[in-house]
């Protein structure tokens, strides 16, 4: 069992910047892939970035050239630097983290991102 815990979420103006954490602890050993989820009310969790045990990242279309990804496997950390933020970045943000078979979540941080 992994736990992950985000923090880093906030309101921000249109074009500011944020940066996200996500803390691991648990079963972290087994942890191979991780990445970034957002949601907005009444629509489906969707992905922003992941990266594997490698620090390889991989970006959607919206998050490339403005969202960076990295990972912190010493220290058991995952983030997320948003630039040039955009009020459809608005959403809950989740740490997900691919461990012993099996997709862990955090709880979720808010960004709100203001016109």
């Amino acid at each position: 069992q992994v736990r992950l815990v985000e923090s880093g979420g906030g309101v921000v103006q249109s074009g500011g910047s944020l940066r996200l954490s996500c803390t691991a602890s648990g079963s972290v050993r087994s942890i191979i892939d991780m990445g970034w989820y957002r949601q907005v009310p009444g629509e489906l969790r969707q992905l922003v970035a992941v990266i594997n045990n490698l620090g390889n990242p991989v970006y959607t279309e919206s998050a490339k050239g403005r969202f960076t990804i990295s990972r912190d496997k010493a220290n058991n950390m995952l983030y997320l630097q948003m630039n040039d933020l955009k009020p459809d970045d608005s959403a809950v943000y989740y740490c997900n983290a691919w461990a012993g078979g099996q997709t862990n979540w955090g709880q979720g941080t808010q960004v709100t991102v203001s016109s």
